[in-house]
């Protein structure tokens, strides 16, 4: 164990680790709100991230930038930033939604056992990856570099970059506007009420299978923002880059209490500092492995996660 380096690197570790987190925690949303309405394990998740790292790559090629392109004005940066957000997040919402209306709203209407649909949900996972991983050669592609990394301040000697600020910000951002959505809007009830209790919900008036399509549109929205974040830090995409980034974000969310939007929140910063703290004192070959360990610890001393409360009974 190397204490020398987890504490001289101790701000430095912890600045990553949060940038990390923030990552987990968006793609985490869209395993807490799935899972907070039907009560499913919605592992094709991790293939609708990928999905936006591709789409959001595309978008940039048909701007005209590659890996050998020079870094942009601020101008047509701003241009490629919102062209790749936007593109990202639809289409990862529509791989979201295609996977709710294929695979899992008939396996409803027939009343299927829910082995059923863990089994469609791991198909449809591996489906989606496969078809990617056909399309392009099992390759990795690499992403332009539209923001140089520049150190912005430093936090006692550790330095703080453009990118970090960008994650973080936005990952907020994006976390008070869906607690807000779901917390203070009209549909956001609707959300709630069919979470806490569909058949009565649908005795009052809500359209269940609106609110489910919502919920998948919403969780495919974080993680196409997700991905452009992840193409923005880290540079490169393939066909199975959502593998571990799902798993972890499936961590993330029961460690912070699945269905807790807030919880998926705190799970994703909280796994991300720990992996970090762990490369620091271990090396890095113990960084994912020290992650899942902390998430069976805690389970067995608190197996609602850290703030326990689901979706249904979030109050406005």
């Amino acid at each position: 164990m190397n204490f020398d380096e987890l504490f001289g690197n101790f701000p430095a570790l912890t600045i990553t680790g949060l940038e990390q987190g923030a990552i987990y925690a968006l793609v985490a949303l869209g395993y807490t709100l799935v899972y907070g309405v039907l009560r499913l394990i919605n592992f094709a998740h991790s293939e609708v991230f990928m999905v936006g790292t591709f789409t959001a790559l595309w978008t940039w090629e048909a701007l005209g930038y590659d890996q050998n392109s020079p870094s942009p004005a601020i101008g047509p940066l701003i241009l490629a930033l919102v062209a790749g957000l936007v593109v990202a997040a639809v289409a990862s919402a529509a791989t979201a939604v295609t996977v709710e209306l294929v695979a899992y709203r008939p396996l409803r209407r027939r009343n299927a056992p829910p082995l059923a649909f863990l089994i469609t949900a791991i198909g449809a996972s591996f489906v989606l990856a496969e078809s990617f991983g056909i399309g392009t050669a099992r390759a990795p592609f690499g992403m332009p570099v539209l923001i140089p990394s520049e150190t912005a301040f430093t936090v006692f000697g550790a330095a703080v970059t453009n990118i970090q600020l960008l994650i973080l910000g936005v990952t907020l951002v994006m976390m008070v506007g869906l607690d807000q959505f779901v917390n203070r809007s009209r549909l956001g009830r609707g959300i709630r009420a069919v979470a806490q209790d569909a058949d009565t919900a649908a005795l009052m008036g809500v359209n269940k299978n609106r609110v489910i399509l919502l919920v998948f549109v919403l969780g495919g929205l974080m993680a196409g923002v997700a991905a452009l974040l992840w193409n923005v830090r880290y540079g490169y995409t393939k066909f199975n880059v959502g593998f571990l980034i799902g798993l972890k974000a499936f961590a993330a969310a029961v460690l912070g209490g699945i269905g807790n939007l807030r919880g998926a929140l705190l799970g994703g910063l909280l796994l991300g500092v720990a992996e970090n703290y762990a490369a620091g004192l271990f090396g890095g070959d113990w960084k994912d492995f020290t992650g899942f360990v902390l998430l069976i610890v805690l389970l067995m001393f608190r197996p609602t996660g850290l703030l326990g409360e689901s979706l249904g009974r979030a109050r406005a």
